[in-house]
């Protein structure tokens, strides 16, 4: 395509969103006064892109632009006040991801959790992870176990009790 081409399709595709553009741009960054040098850089990352291919559809890919040009500006200030963005979840910025410490918390408070289970009597510990970890209801554990339903509330209570009792001690029996 050659420039005089791409400069029709420019002006005949992308122009015509500009109101919509900025619009975006001003519920997006908190600064009304870069609302303009945001859209002429939206501009100039489309064109750019459009000379090696010419973005089907448009109006996405627009956008598209501008999120991650805004994305892309958050990320390089050192701090972001919370009235900086409109809304957050509308740029889809991925949230952060728990650090190592956490994840070792989790595994820990899982080992506990599976240590708990293996203390459980084997029909109790049956019980609850039918019901608890595989939701079955207590009609579909009394007929897997051959047990009554009764039988299974028992069993789920006295579980769950042992459960939160081995978890957390002292504070599960006050609460």
């Amino acid at each position: 395509m050659n420039a005089s081409d791409l400069d029709n399709w420019f002006v005949r595709e992308v122009l015509p969103l500009e109101s919509a553009l900025t619009q975006f741009l001003r519920r997006s960054w908190r600064n009304r006064s870069d609302v303009d040098d945001l859209c002429q850089e939206v501009y100039v990352r489309v064109y750019e892109a459009a000379q090696k291919e010419i973005p089907d559809p448009v109006r996405p890919f627009v956008f598209a632009v501008a999120r991650n040009l805004i994305i892309n500006r958050v990320r390089r200030e050192q701090i972001v006040p919370i009235e900086s963005l409109g809304d957050l979840d509308a740029l889809n910025i991925a949230a952060d991801e728990p650090g190592p410490d956490c994840n070792a918390m989790a595994r820990e408070e899982l080992r506990r959790l599976q240590s708990a289970l293996d203390n459980l009597p084997p029909r109790c510990r049956q019980a609850v992870v039918m019901g608890r970890i595989e939701g079955l209801t207590g009609r579909e554990i009394a007929v897997r176990m051959g047990i009554s339903e009764k039988t299974v509330s028992e069993h789920l209570s006295l579980g769950m009790c042992a459960l939160a009792d081995a978890l957390y001690g002292e504070q599960a029996r006050k609460e």
